[in-house]
């Protein structure tokens, strides 16, 4: 398609702060001369060249939409579309693109070029943003005498907490962290449905105070909290206070530092803290999930708010949660649970599997209530030195599941409404029934945390099910 912002013939781009520009200015006076269209434009200095008169672009907008990454640059264009192109000075190229034979004959045969303004980082971004037809949200101008980040939180876009503003500049900066095109949609966010693109997903990331290089990790969770099965609607709507955890698996989430250690699941790193919360905002800000309107929760959660962790892989003595889950060991995952906070499980005494594994049974068995079976799934984050005992024993997830599950078959007259004083449990009619805690598929295992500590962890989960939600991993694409 033909592009008439520029004309045709020769098109030359050149700065003064650039000996090969100097140069090459008496080639530009040679082909000003001759008969043909010649175009200079300039980056920095409207009296260089001398001749011809110089087209001003320090804006550097010409420069951008030409691609100009070297100057001097010289480009031939024809019918309104580019034929050839020579970047710094090579006289054959100038010679066979100009057609001038004796074209700067006095001159070097070859000087290299120096980098264009437009590529410099502090402009890339700003031409990006400006000009690069990559941005289409709507934007939002705030007053000369608005502090953006009481102006943001004052329009309800905030979790509480300042959030970044998420200035174009800084949103094309994002974008770079990602292949994906930024119109692409990617879900349908509840509870409005709205599409979100990419960009939007960006966008959110920019304000949670993501790095670039965790894009692909917020979008693949943005793409699993929104899917079907997770039932991101009904997690929302309901009174619990249940929210989305995002557990990283494979070389991505090393690459870019989700820690899986020490702290895993708190503060200090910027990984764990911001993908999670991203998330959250995508929903908050595209979908429309506020507290207070479809966000009923009673009580509220950390994973509300965000959470994400890695899995400790490199030392576990089990296979990966993603493996698990029917995904390659190479490859890079999030899994997205619907979960409360955490819960610790101390035991510093357990030095055989048997007595560990009835220690978080009994713990796990309290979780939501401790007469109500089958209707949650968990999360149990076994800790390095906690891993050690079952390493050592050689129990692999599948004994330790199983182990887990005897231990949590309940009886149906402990359960019953009423028994042991409390009016909370299952029907009567059940009462001579055995019922585990969880569904079969209900409990996720996953070695993470510091490598001192005799503590693991809990995550309990929201209503499983047709009802409510199931676990979704999303591989993590560049």
């Amino acid at each position: 398609m033909a592009d008439d912002r520029y004309p045709d013939g020769l098109i030359v781009v050149v700065k003064r702060d650039c000996p090969t520009c100097v140069l090459v200015e008496p080639v530009l006076a040679e082909l000003n001369a001759d008969p043909q269209s010649l175009t200079v434009y300039t980056q920095d200095d409207l009296a260089f060249p001398a001749v011809p008169t110089p087209t001003d672009d320090r804006e550097l907008r010409a420069s951008y939409e030409l691609g100009v990454t070297i100057v001097p640059t010289l480009i031939r264009r024809r019918d309104g579309a580019e034929v050839g192109r020579a970047e710094g000075w090579e006289r054959s190229e100038w010679v066979e693109l100009s057609g001038v034979a004796s074209l700067g004959a006095a001159l070097p045969q070859l000087r290299p070029g120096c980098g264009s303004l437009s590529v410099e980082p502090r402009n890339a971004e700003r031409l990006a943003a400006r000009h690069g037809n990559l941005l289409h949200a709507r934007r939002v101008e705030f007053g000369d005498e608005e502090d953006p980040f009481e102006a943001l939180y004052a329009r309800g876009w905030s979790d509480g907490l300042p959030v970044i503003p998420p200035t174009p500049e800084r949103v094309v900066r994002m974008l770079a962290g990602t292949t994906r095109d930024p119109q692409e949609v990617i879900a349908t966010v509840p509870p409005n449905l709205a599409p979100c693109s990419v960009e939007k997903v960006a966008v959110n990331a920019v304000m949670a105070g993501c790095l670039p290089e965790y894009l692909p990790v917020v979008l693949a969770a943005v793409e699993a909290a929104c899917s079907e099965p997770f039932a991101m609607h009904g997690l929302l709507a309901t009174t619990m206070p249940h929210g989305p955890v995002v557990i990283a698996n494979g070389p991505y989430a090393r690459r870019i530092g989700i820690n899986s250690g020490g702290n895993a699941l708190g503060q200090g790193h910027r990984a764990n803290a911001t993908i999670g919360r991203a998330l959250n905002l995508v929903v908050r800000n595209v979908g429309g999930g506020r507290p207070g309107e479809v966000d009923r929760s009673c009580l509220g959660s950390p994973a509300k708010v965000g959470m994400c962790f890695a899995e400790a892989e490199t030392d576990s003595p089990w296979e990966s949660l993603a493996v698990e889950r029917g995904f390659a060991q190479t490859a890079s995952t999030v899994t997205v649970f619907a979960g409360e906070g955490p819960r610790v499980v101390v035991d510093q005494l357990s030095r055989d599997p048997e007595s560990l594994v009835t220690s978080f049974a009994q713990c796990m068995k309290t979780q939501c209530h401790p007469k109500l079976p089958l209707a949650f799934d968990t999360v149990l984050v076994v800790s390095p030195e906690h891993a050690r005992v079952f390493r050592e024993a050689g129990w692999d997830k599948t004994r330790l599941r199983a182990e887990l599950g005897e231990r949590l078959m309940l009886a149906g007259e402990d359960i019953v409404r009423g028994a042991h004083g409390m009016a909370e449990g299952v029907p009567a009619v059940l009462k001579d029934a055995t019922l585990p805690k969880f569904r079969p598929e209900g409990i996720l295992i996953v070695h993470a945390g510091g490598g001192a500590g005799l503590f693991s962890a809990i995550i309990g989960g929201w209503v499983n099910g047709e009802m409510g939600s199931n676990p979704v991993t999303m591989e993590v694409r560049e």
